[in-house]
């Protein structure tokens, strides 16, 4: 039997999913704070963790840190809110294998923790191997030629920019840097440039640097001898040496140790590297590819980065716009995620409803198609029909649509949210549908919707912490939140 760790101090949270994954035949062990979590790990090895982003002690980066220096094999799900991906996009960064969002649906949880416990234990590593990916075809339809290509790319004339950019370096032998946001396709341009290079047939090897812990960086990256430090039981070949002959993609380059920076200047100016403790040179035909979500050359002038390794690195650069700059490919992207989910899920989902489509077009996206694909991905799950519509949208996401629409999308996804002037801050009255009998039933639905939106915020959207300031349950506030959501249209 299988064990899972649950860590979430809301009792009642680890109480259901105990009860849910124990029918499932899994060990469930519950914890309640991380401190205990990880003292609870520093004497049991489970076979995945389940872990809530905001803890009473700790944050969930913490407890992930950790327990990835104990059992980089073990799979790692981060349960967080919607406000909170931003963030769960970093910890994505540091080694998790991936994150559901509250609430949590058990079909969605269980589909993401067989998934981990499916996938090998390397690619929860990434340090050590290049990330798989699988995409699916829907069950029953002929696979699309788009659907079963690992990436697609968008149509807006800076993606048709970045792609005869790549097409102009792929054949050398130049180092890149590419720039931009978390989740916003980094790897998925230095995997192109792989593909349209002479090195096709040899590795192609992607690190998250932000994944290496200062302490074993050295040694996930060139490798160590037996007993060159204390743990090192075996002779271990790092990542850049399995990457020998092919390309070496380095992201969030800046997040690496100043002193391997040191090393790793080396490599690129004589592609070779000594492992930790040993005391031979090993040759190496490497491309390197590096991207970062900061400019490097800030970096190097703020002291965080070598100014001469930036300079090794920048032979060419390409700067990667994040989604929010590139609305005509949100729905081509959308589509494309949800082409694959149902697949995964067994459905045949054929679109999105024209309110949905006008949703996506005017959120903001900070966690770029990282966050595109979960929301896609959990739509799809609560979707019973051929066409995903609001109800199955969070409800952060149908929160921020009360802003003004100035146009339509397009002909063919017409605006249908009126006019409203925008949220104010906290304090300020919280404008409310127009309501046509003024009565005190109605104006105490005003300050109960305003008192659930002020705890919300304070909360920065923990439903947990919002319903302990109302001084209701969880249970009661979803069904609030879901009241308003129906009674706005939303």
């Amino acid at each position: 039997m299988q064990k899972i760790l649950v860590i979430d101090d809301d009792r009642d949270m680890c109480m259901l999913l105990n009860r849910f994954l124990t029918r499932q035949q899994f060990d469930v062990t519950e914890m309640y704070n991380g401190k205990k979590a990880l003292e609870f790990l520093a004497q049991q090895k489970p076979d995945l963790i389940l872990c809530d982003f905001r803890l009473e002690d700790m944050d969930g980066k913490q407890v992930l840190i950790r327990a990835r220096e104990l059992y980089p094999d073990v799979p790692f799900i981060i349960i967080t809110g919607y406000s909170d991906v931003k963030l769960a996009v970093e910890v994505l960064k540091l080694g998790a294998f991936d994150y559901v969002t509250k609430p949590v649906f058990p079909d969605e949880i269980l589909i993401t923790i067989r998934k981990a416990l499916a996938t090998p234990p390397a690619v929860h590593h990434a340090a050590s191997s290049p990330r798989e990916r699988v995409v699916p075809v829907a069950a029953g339809k002929k696979p699309d030629k788009e659907v079963l290509e690992k990436y697609i790319w968008g149509n807006t004339p800076e993606m048709k920019n970045i792609l005869k950019q790549i097409e102009l370096v792929s054949p050398t032998n130049y180092s890149v840097i590419i720039y931009g946001e978390s989740g916003s396709g980094k790897e998925a341009i230095a995997s192109k440039i792989h593909e349209m290079s002479k090195r096709r047939d040899k590795p192609f090897i992607a690190i998250d640097c932000g994944a290496l812990s200062k302490e074993l960086a050295g040694s996930e990256l060139f490798g160590h001898e037996k007993g060159s430090f204390t743990g090192a039981l075996n002779q271990k070949t790092g990542s850049l040496e399995l990457a020998d002959g092919g390309t070496v993609f380095l992201d969030e380059i800046a997040n690496l140790p100043y002193d391997v920076q040191v090393s790793l200047l080396r490599v690129v100016q004589e592609r070779k590297i000594r492992r930790v403790g040993g005391n031979k040179d090993i040759e190496l035909d490497l491309r390197i590819i590096v991207a970062s979500n900061e400019k490097l050359w800030e970096a190097a002038r703020n002291g965080k980065f070598r100014e001469d390794l930036y300079h090794r690195f920048n032979e060419f650069s390409i700067n990667l716009p994040p989604l929010r700059e590139r609305k005509e490919d949100i729905l081509r992207y959308a589509r494309h995620f949800l082409a694959m989910t149902s697949g995964e899920l067994g459905k045949e989902i054929s679109d999105f409803s024209p309110e949905v489509q006008q949703v996506f077009m005017h959120y903001p996206w900070y966690g770029n198609l990282r966050e595109l694909r979960n929301v896609v991905k959990r739509a799809a799950l609560l979707t019973d029909g051929t066409q995903v519509d609001m109800q199955a949208l969070p409800f952060e996401i149908t929160f921020h649509e009360k802003l003004n629409y100035e146009k339509p999308v397009s002909a063919d996804v017409p605006s249908y949210v009126p006019a409203q002037p925008d949220i104010p801050a906290v304090g300020m009255a919280t404008p409310r549908p127009v309501i046509s009998e003024q009565s005190l039933k109605s104006a105490s639905i005003d300050a109960e919707y305003e008192m659930i939106v002020k705890a919300l915020r304070q909360s920065n959207f923990n439903k947990t912490k919002a319903a302990k300031l109302l001084n209701i349950d969880r249970k009661t506030l979803y069904n609030k939140m879901k009241q308003y959501q129906q009674f706005n249209n939303l």
